[in-house]
């Protein structure tokens, strides 16, 4: 079982590229959110997932929920509220890159609280994005990451930075290197790296997307391992790099490497193999709009 923790919101993303240049572009609402997005990819792929959240029991919640079932993720882990969903109002710039404004006093997934322990098979638990800055429910979603990397389990980070969520850059990044010692996989973007301060060190592995210039690892034992992206018409990249985290977990459940120290003892080989399947995944979502990851006989 791998378990995803974090928000679930609902994207309003433009309906298309030209009716966007418009002051007022319609916006369709999507299902989203880095780690709802991370569940609906490894579910789509065929990897056995559960989704530990708090979502609301308004309409967009049903909706929400009804996308993780259809994907065959557990849902036993979440936890349902009356306080509305959090909204998040997509700009999508001509190259296809995202932006967001998000709507999120009040919302549900904010006062997320720490869960009982997880199930007995839980191998990996991933996190990230707006749960781990949004309180009170941010410190609770720390909380479980150190607990369960406290129990030996592969932690993936994923900090997906949303800056104008953030009130206190210089205290976030402090807070962000805290965790660094007890993550296995960290996967982050160019503009994540540089919004941070560098690539930092400290997890077992560290992922770095650098968009149409592929993916590159760095691994504790020493390995380094780059592969290109695959060439795609870009709709938009809403999603891309939640399905980056899903793939890699895939990957590394399907090599025996998904334990704490399983990503730093897979090798170049492997690595390879795990960077190509989230490159290939994260083209088929590109190509199309919203956060539509792939399911796993897309993939060849």
């Amino acid at each position: 079982m791998i378990v995803v923790a974090g928000e679930a919101l609902i994207d309003l993303v433009p309906v298309s590229a030209r009716e966007a240049d418009g002051p007022l572009p319609p916006l369709a609402p999507r299902p989203g959110g880095g780690p709802y997005n991370t569940a609906i990819a490894l579910g789509r792929l065929g990897a056995p997932a559960a989704f530990c959240s708090r979502i609301s029991s308004d309409g967009f919640g049903d909706a929400l929920l009804g996308g993780l079932v259809s994907a065959g993720v557990d849902t036993s882990l979440v936890v349902r509220g009356p306080e509305p969903t959090t909204l998040a109002v997509a700009s999508v710039g001509a190259d296809g890159s995202a932006g967001y404004a998000f709507y999120a006093r009040g919302t549900a997934d904010r006062l997320f609280e720490l869960p009982p322990p997880l199930p007995e098979g839980t191998r990996a638990v991933a996190f990230g994005t707006c749960s781990l800055v949004l309180e009170p429910g941010a410190s609770a979603y720390e909380a479980l990451l150190l607990r369960e990397a406290g129990l030996g389990r592969c932690v993936l980070l994923d900090p997906n930075v949303r800056p104008p969520l953030i009130p206190d850059a210089d205290a976030y990044r402090k807070r962000f290197r805290s965790w660094l010692p007890y993550v296995s996989v960290l996967k982050l973007s160019e503009e994540d790296a540089e919004w941070l301060g560098g690539v930092p060190e400290g997890p077992d592995a560290v992922v770095l997307t650098r968009g149409a210039g592929g993916l590159t690892v760095r691994t504790r034992s020493g390995t380094e391992v780059s592969v290109p992206a695959v060439p795609v018409a870009v709709a938009d990249t809403i999603g891309a790099g939640d399905t980056v985290n899903a793939a890699l977990l895939h990957g590394l459940a399907a090599r025996d490497a998904l334990s704490a120290a399983g990503p730093a003892a897979l090798g170049g080989d492997g690595w390879r193999e795990v960077l190509g399947l989230a490159a290939r995944a994260a083209a088929v979502t590109c190509s199309r709009p919203g956060a539509e990851p792939p399911y796993a006989a897309e993939l060849g």
